[in-house]
């Protein structure tokens, strides 16, 4: 009985030393970039900014598709750079995965976005 009562306990401090050491990600935010109707294919990047907090970019796939893990809810941006000028998307991260897919114009040289 004693045995067993320390087997239980001992699992129970191994349960939440992993609980608490585990990463907890608030979800994913995916979707496909475009300009003018059209991917942009592989030669896009998007990255996210959260409260000063900078999740690295990533390149988009030859669809122009592109999935990023953002590691905190609430008021982000997507930071998206196409032919070397860079557009800003204000966005919302939530526990659950979220689609932005992204329209890109780019008029005198400056690059913007915006939500599909």
């Amino acid at each position: 009985m004693i045995r067993s009562l320390l087997v239980l306990r001992a699992v129970m401090v191994v349960t939440s030393v992993v609980a608490a050491s585990a990463p907890s990600f608030a979800g994913e935010v995916y979707g496909k970039v475009s300009m003018k109707g059209a991917a942009v294919g592989d030669s896009a990047t998007v990255g996210a900014e959260c409260g000063g907090k900078s999740y690295p970019a990533k390149g988009t796939d030859k669809s122009g598709s592109y999935h990023l893990i953002v590691g905190q809810t609430g008021k982000c941006a997507l930071v998206i750079t196409y032919k070397g000028a860079t557009a800003r998307l204000d966005m919302v991260s939530h526990e659950d995965a979220v689609q932005y897919d992204v329209d890109l114009d780019m008029k005198d040289g400056q690059l913007s976005a915006r939500r599909r």
